[in-house]
């Protein structure tokens, strides 16, 4: 069972990959294409061309996990434009609106720090 923490870093991919790639070929593009270690504890996003399955990589201490899930129907509605940066970090919030298929433009969330009034 993976855990997912507001304290666990989280980084998607913006481009998307050939999904023909196993754990060793999704781990040789968090080193070459993001410049990251998989294997520091960090949870990789990817999509593939057609938008309608992404796959988490994430490093649990004694072995690495692959997780996908593809849409019965239709694409994944949200998904960060190409730009100048190769990934984006996520928030968990995030990232659990992206698997249940929901569209972060049109969220409405708290952020994720407020201060206090204090009186």
């Amino acid at each position: 069972m993976i855990q997912v923490t507001s304290h666990m870093r989280i980084l998607l991919h913006v481009q998307p990959i050939d999904f023909r790639k196993g754990i060793d070929g999704i781990a040789a593009v968090c080193r070459g294409a993001l410049g990251e270690d998989p294997m520091e504890g960090s949870l990789f996003v990817f999509i593939n061309r057609g938008r309608s399955a992404v796959k988490l990589l994430v490093y649990d201490g004694q072995g690495m996990w692959l997780m996908q899930k593809r849409l019965s129907r239709g694409k994944f509605r949200w998904w960060p434009s190409g730009g100048e940066k190769s990934s984006r970090h996520l928030a968990v919030h995030e990232l659990q609106l992206l698997l249940w298929n929901g569209d972060m433009r049109s969220a409405v969330t708290e952020p994720m720090w407020k201060p206090l009034n204090v009186t």
